[in-house]
């Protein structure tokens, strides 16, 4: 039996001063709730769900109650999750009116033949399996109003509101459980006053996530068009597959995506051993890491906080 670790985040990008603690405590009670269905003997699977609904419910980050509007003001949200012992996987993007889409993305990897379901049609297959839709303002919050309706009047383009630093942030989890399987989930709103029908690299397999047992899990988060670019999350895995520590790999693949095509962003990693990183090239990242007994925690570059894990 080997020790479980489960790593977490809630967005890279320049997360404001008085988002910050917010932002720090929600990654932590995301991870301990993860790391509790790892102790109680879930799976990677399982604790990855676990950890990216609590995430969701939490209306600091941008995924289920508390996403962002596109430019019509309405929330599209879109989600991926990974087994990393069968590769089977699952997704939804551009779904209305459901305040867990991890959840949903889960449900179309075990109960349907297909890999991803969009817009309408996840929906659809959201009512049919008994996954309620709820009010659309029963998501936003006041604080995301007010931030679309400032910045709706002089918007440039996705890349420009990444760039000038309003809110973005993705939320995922990787875990390796007991039995040394490996899991990914990501979830996200995508990023403000993005167009209708809009998808980013979240729900995308090898981009926003991607989990093998053979190399390990990876969960990103920062402008989706860079990151669907250079496949982000495979290309990390790519690196620890040639011997690169997990670190490392996770350093030259955003190092690559700036050089490339000037993109920024963040990754948690997992191997199969257990090893971890959290990484970014933004202002900052809330993360933090359940491993050992001990959780890890940062939000600002080379920042490791730590404390007892207790359960």
């Amino acid at each position: 039996m080997m020790s479980a670790v489960l790593v977490v985040h809630g967005g890279a990008w320049s997360i404001p001063d008085e988002m910050a603690p917010a932002s720090v405590d929600g990654v932590k009670a995301a991870a301990r709730h993860g790391s509790s269905v790892l102790k109680s003997g879930g799976s990677a699977l399982d604790a990855v769900e676990a950890a990216v609904r609590a995430l969701e419910d939490n209306p600091t980050f941008n995924a289920g109650y508390g996403a962002t509007l596109n430019i019509d003001g309405e929330v599209e949200l879109d989600a991926i999750i990974m087994d990393g012992r069968t590769l089977a996987s699952g997704a939804v993007s551009c779904v209305k009116n459901i305040a867990n889409p991890v959840s949903l993305a889960r449900a179309v990897m075990e109960k349907t033949s297909h890999i991803m379901l969009t817009g309408k049609g996840a929906n659809q297959f959201a009512e049919s399996i008994g996954i309620n839709a709820i009010p659309t303002d029963k998501l936003v919050t006041e604080y995301e109003k007010k931030e679309w309706e400032k910045h709706k009047k002089y918007f440039a383009g996705v890349m420009e509101e990444f760039n000038t630093k309003w809110a973005h942030d993705t939320v995922g989890a990787v875990a390796v459980d007991c039995a040394g399987n490996v899991a990914c989930a990501t979830s996200t709103g995508g990023i403000r006053n993005k167009m209708v029908g809009r998808v980013g690299d979240s729900p995308v397999i090898g981009c926003g996530g991607y989990a093998n047992n053979s190399s390990g899990a990876v969960s990103c988060t920062g402008h989706g068009e860079s990151i669907l670019k250079v496949t982000l999350a495979r290309l990390i895995l790519s690196h620890v597959e040639q011997g690169k520590s997990v670190a490392d790999a996770s350093r030259l693949s955003l190092q690559y995506m700036g050089d490339r095509v000037q993109g920024a962003g963040g990754t948690i990693v997992v191997s199969p051993s257990g090893q971890w990183a959290a990484t970014f090239t933004t202002e900052r990242m809330a993360w933090a890491a359940a491993a050992d007994g001990v959780l890890w925690f940062g939000i600002n570059p080379e920042e490791r906080l730590n404390e007892k894990l207790s359960q």
